[in-house]
């Protein structure tokens, strides 16, 4: 059985970092946090999802890392850092505020970028100080504020008791996944990709999902069958953009489509065809090119350690 984390060759080999730290969430939890690019770059934060690592973040961080301080880490639980009993969105959001507390300066503003369970740590820290103060703009990918267990459509079948009953099961299950094989490869990619994604893309997932273990995986599965951060979208201030696929399974479209029609300061959703959950991999080119815009436009030199105090830049108004 491989043993493997992550691939560690071609585009979504995990660059290494300038430095690595650890951040200590509100109830003693430590958290792996990696910092990448040069420190005087503005910020970009990016929070992984459910069964995810900063690996996840490959494609992102290589391509950002030339001129933004890309801040990853990971999730409790997952990657390098240790498991907790305290599985709750309010831990969710100790830790994101616990990652902001220790990269970035006071009133240091940063894009934050939330993938799957990432978004919804976003939203569960959305009224918290900490977080209002370094929030510039945030990118939500392909993530959902409650139903997510009745909305999804692993389970191929009508929507109902009896699919969300199954869901529930196969989504929170004890069983292990095994060694990353062409047979686990075509399972996950029917769960969680488009059908066009390609092998490398697929084997990147896989060996990052497959490297979570399973007690982490199956306790933070019955946080996100109990969801309702619904009023966590409503107090996201920060300007907000949206994307998912418009094949994924776990999340489908319904989900962004909710979020843009209740965020206070919607910068518009990008549906990207015959994509799935993993949008990051599978549309690094997109995903990157909308952090570059949100930096753009909501975060200033003067923002950023050593800044020269630039004047404000122009907002994005599509969509808003």
């Amino acid at each position: 059985m491989s043993r493997l984390t992550h691939v560690t060759t071609g585009p979504y080999a995990p660059p290494v970092p300038a430095r690595e730290l650890t951040a200590v969430s509100a109830d003693g939890a430590r958290l792996h946090v990696e910092v990448h690019g040069p420190e005087n770059a503005p910020p970009v934060v990016l929070s992984h999802g459910w069964t995810c690592s900063t690996a996840f973040w490959a494609a992102q961080i290589r391509e950002l890392a030339v001129d933004h301080r890309v801040i990853a880490y990971d999730q409790r639980g997952h990657g390098r850092s240790p498991a907790s009993s305290a599985c709750t969105t309010r831990a969710l959001a100790d830790d994101l505020e616990a990652v902001l507390a220790e990269t970035l300066a006071r009133g240091e503003r940063a894009v934050i970028v939330g993938h799957s369970m990432g978004g919804m740590t976003v939203m569960a820290a959305s009224g918290r100080p900490r977080f209002r103060e370094h929030a510039a703009a945030v990118l939500l990918c392909s993530t959902g504020s409650s139903r997510l267990v009745a909305e999804a459509r692993v389970v191929p079948m009508g929507a109902g008791a009896a699919r969300t009953w199954l869901t529930t099961r196969v989504l929170a299950s004890r069983a292990p996944l095994g060694p990353v094989t062409p047979l686990a490869k075509r399972i996950l990619k029917y769960a969680t990709m488009g059908a066009g994604s390609a092998p490398h893309m697929v084997e990147a997932c896989a060996r990052i999902v497959h490297a979570c273990p399973r007690a982490v995986r199956h306790a933070w599965a019955r946080v996100l069958a109990q969801l309702d951060l619904d009023d966590g979208v409503r107090e996201l201030r920060a300007p907000t953009a949206v994307v998912t696929g418009a094949a994924d399974r776990l999340t489908p479209p319904v989900h962004a489509r909710a979020l843009i029609a209740a965020l206070p300061h919607p910068l518009g959703l990008t549906e990207l065809p015959g994509m799935g959950h993993m949008t990051p991999v599978e549309a690094p080119e997109l995903v990157n090119g909308k952090i570059r815009e949100l930096v753009t436009a909501y975060v200033t030199v003067a923002d950023t350690p050593g800044g020269t105090g630039a004047e404000a830049p122009q907002r994005i108004t599509e969509g808003s």
